[in-house]
């Protein structure tokens, strides 16, 4: 009985955080890494290792963006911000800062730009009413937040303040919220084997009129030939909460005895009130496709679940 009540307890918890980010505001436990890249050479020199259109950040304004291999593959999925003519901050997910850094370094050849890594934090503001907090304090970079069904508000600085009221949420909750977005992370979705085409990245952090970057080649034939990947990021859905039990990073997705794609997050969504999970499938299995995964049925959606 005892262990039943804590699952209700937490589980309510979970509830109230989801509820707050989508549909007032929040703290989501959300971690970034920041490098600092600046010099004469800065801009030129991301210009030619990101897939997005640094050159033309206006100072103050952001870009999603990639960092890839030659051969096509992602090193990083990061965020570019122009605080200077000469200076740029890129961010990443929590643990990848270094990543970014040495990716960096290793095509550094005759120019005039330093980096480093920042002792920086991310207070991550989620929900529609982050727009209603009013002014940010002074020596705090504010980027605005959007994903499919998500807004929200990233406080950038060594120890930025959260606005008085705005209550710090669950893992839980934020995680459902993500998964919903199909928002992809690094270490989950992201590793050294994708291509921006399978994780749905192309339209976000891409700028084919540009010019050349590093990686481009494999971009640019991929959406030649309508980003015919060999497998796609989608959104698994599951009938009750059994599957957030039972499901873990890289868990077997099968269709007709054949495994068709594996697990790479889940939670329980108290939205759609049903287990809900972000994988890779095989181009073969269509939408609304039924496959079972962790022995459990479950249904291959479109990403975004919930716009």
């Amino acid at each position: 009985m005892k262990r039943s009540t804590a699952g209700s307890s937490r589980r309510a918890a979970s509830d109230d955080c989801y509820r707050l980010f989508r549909t007032g505001v929040a703290l989501a436990p959300v971690e970034r890494d920041f490098v600092k890249v600046f010099g004469r050479d800065a801009v030129d020199y991301l210009q030619g290792q990101c897939s997005q259109d640094v050159a033309a950040l206006a100072i103050g304004a952001s870009a999603e963006a990639l960092l890839l291999e030659p051969q096509g593959r992602v090193d990083a999925f990061v965020r570019v911000t122009r605080t200077a003519s000469d200076e740029l901050i890129l961010d990443t997910d929590a643990g990848f800062g270094a990543t970014v850094l040495e990716r960096l370094e290793r095509f550094k050849v005759r120019v005039k730009v330093e980096m480093s890594l920042l002792d920086w934090r991310c207070k991550a503001l989620r929900g529609p009413a982050t727009q209603e907090l009013g002014t940010v304090p002074p020596g705090v970079l504010a980027l605005p937040w959007r994903w499919p069904g998500i807004s929200g508000l990233d406080l950038l600085g060594e120890d930025p303040e959260v606005p008085p009221g705005v209550v710090p949420c669950d893992q839980a909750g934020w995680e459902a919220c993500r998964i919903e977005a199909g928002v992809p992370v690094m270490g989950a979705e992201i590793d050294s084997r994708t291509i921006p085409a399978e994780a749905g990245l192309v339209d976000r952090c891409v700028s084919f009129t540009k010019g050349c970057f590093t990686g481009q080649e494999l971009v640019a034939r991929l959406d030649a030939r309508g980003s015919n990947v060999a497998r796609r990021l989608r959104g698994l859905v599951l009938p009750g909460d059994r599957g957030a039990r039972s499901f873990e990073h890289g868990a077997e997705i099968r269709s007709s005895d054949k495994v068709v794609g594996r697990v790479t997050s889940v939670a329980w969504s108290p939205g759609i009130r049903a287990t809900v999970a972000l994988c890779y499938v095989h181009r073969s299995v269509e939408v609304g496709a039924a496959v079972e995964a962790a022995g459990l049925s479950a249904e291959v959606r479109e990403l975004p679940l919930v716009s």
